[in-house]
């Protein structure tokens, strides 16, 4: 990041501060200095950031299995909304999974099947089919890429998990009773034969809840677009959200009949409804950029235009600038540009496109100001030369905020007194004032 004012990297906006500059000089050999009149007018401070144009949210779809594309139901381009049908992934391996799933469910007896001394047996190999069951599934739903519908699935896997612990401890308990002679052998029969029949439904469901994950859904509405999160880009040009970035150009592996394996990353869908930008901010400007401050944006793809921002957050923790030094992301939120030369509106920017955004920091109306070029550090200290009594004396100011063309004065010098703004070099105290 750079301030682009030589004093502090500062430019000046807002209102037009009119100088009234006046032409004088020193003396006859010394037309070089120029003299002009403190005035009243606006500065805005301004840091200025290299960034991207982000989209509202992207979301990458992948294969959650192995298997080849059955179905592809979207082009590039198309767009969606949220739970449109994007693909179908045809695997064998998890149709295979539930067809014996389902055959072990039908395969249970009625009325349970098992004898006094095989008790321990059986609810020992109910136990070791459970647990496969739920690693099974847990291994499926790793791959499944919708937050959401992994979170739901999650769910789902943790209360059969209990559902069926409960079911085994009650059957463990019964058979317990039967041993000390407190309980009948038709309460412990019945209740493992209700742990056998729900482990294998819930074996039956989970694999068939596998199944159904072969539907691939759009997680948000967008434009879809083939393949997966683009390689990584240099710092401050990065990331459309913190979500995923949709890759550049057209994955040409995904097609009908390709032959997909688990975590393959398959379509990205992006929100571009709302487009914001992420700027990487220096960590000396960083404490000036609040939640609302303005900024004017430029694009390098759209070359004549300008956007307006808002800042939205500031990130707490740091990154690394593509110079080594620390600078923090700011997240803004970006409105409809205009064609500077009053050419009507400017082009839609497309998630991911460099800018330089400008943030106006800080600004000082109705302040007392001087050109920029009229200060000069002297002894240490910002000084101005002004003309008092017909000649030149130097006078120490307390500067305000800063801009590239203008600063704010907030002591030193008063509105209306006349100031040397050009040729400071060549003025020497004490001198008359042509």
């Amino acid at each position: 990041m750079s301030r682009t004012h030589s004093r502090g990297a500062l430019v000046a906006g807002g209102t037009l501060v009119l100088l009234l500059l006046t032409a004088a000089s020193c003396d006859d050999d010394d037309p070089g200095v120029r003299l002009g009149t403190a005035t009243v007018g606006t500065v805005d401070e301004i840091v200025e950031a290299p960034g991207s144009v982000t989209a509202r949210s992207a979301a990458t779809v992948s294969a959650p299995a192995p298997g080849t594309i059955g179905e592809l139901r979207v082009e590039p381009g198309a767009r969606v909304t949220k739970g449109d049908v994007l693909a179908v992934i045809d695997s064998p391996e998890l149709r295979q999974r539930r067809d014996a799933a389902l055959k072990a469910l039908d395969a249970i007896p009625s009325g349970g099947g098992a004898s006094p001394g095989d008790f321990a047996q059986v609810r020992t190999t109910t136990d070791r089919k459970a647990a496969k069951a739920f690693d099974e599934a847990l291994a499926s739903i790793g791959k499944i890429t919708d937050p959401v519908l992994r979170e739901a699935f999650e769910r789902q896997v943790s209360a059969a998990r209990e559902q069926y612990q409960a079911a085994s401890d009650a059957a463990a308990a019964a058979v317990r009773a039967v041993q000390r002679g407190v309980s009948s052998l038709g309460q412990a029969i019945s209740s493992l034969s209700a742990a056998q029949r729900l482990q294998a439904q819930q074996a039956y469901d989970l694999a068939d809840a596998a199944v159904d994950a072969l539907t691939l859904t759009a997680p948000v509405a967008g434009v879809v677009q083939f393949g997966g999160p683009a390689p990584a880009a240099p710092a401050g040009l990065s990331a459309l959200t913190g979500a995923t970035t949709p890759s550049e150009g057209v994955d040409s592996s995904v097609f009908e009949g390709a032959y997909v394996t688990p975590g393959t990353p398959l379509l990205t869908v992006v929100d571009v409804r709302k487009l914001g930008l992420s700027a990487e901010v220096d960590e000396t400007d960083v404490l000036l950029v609040k939640p609302g401050v303005k900024a004017d944006v430029e694009l390098d793809a759209a070359t004549g235009a300008s956007y307006p921002a808002t800042v939205r957050s500031v990130d707490l923790l740091p990154t690394t600038s593509a110079r080594g030094g620390v600078s923090y992301r700011v997240r803004l939120d970006l409105g409809a540009g205009e064609l500077t030369d009053g050419g009507g509106a400017a082009p839609a920017p497309r998630p991911g496109m460099s800018a330089v955004i400008r943030l106006k920091v800080r600004q000082a109306a109705d302040a007392v100001t001087v050109p920029a070029s009229a200060v000069v550090s002297a002894d240490g200290r910002d000084t101005v030369w002004a003309v008092q009594d017909g000649r030149y004396q130097a006078v120490p100011v307390r500067l305000g905020v800063q801009g590239e063309e203008t600063v704010q004065v907030l002591s030193g010098v008063s509105a209306g007194q006349q100031i040397v703004v050009a040729g400071t070099d060549r003025v020497q105290p004490g001198g008359e004032v042509p």
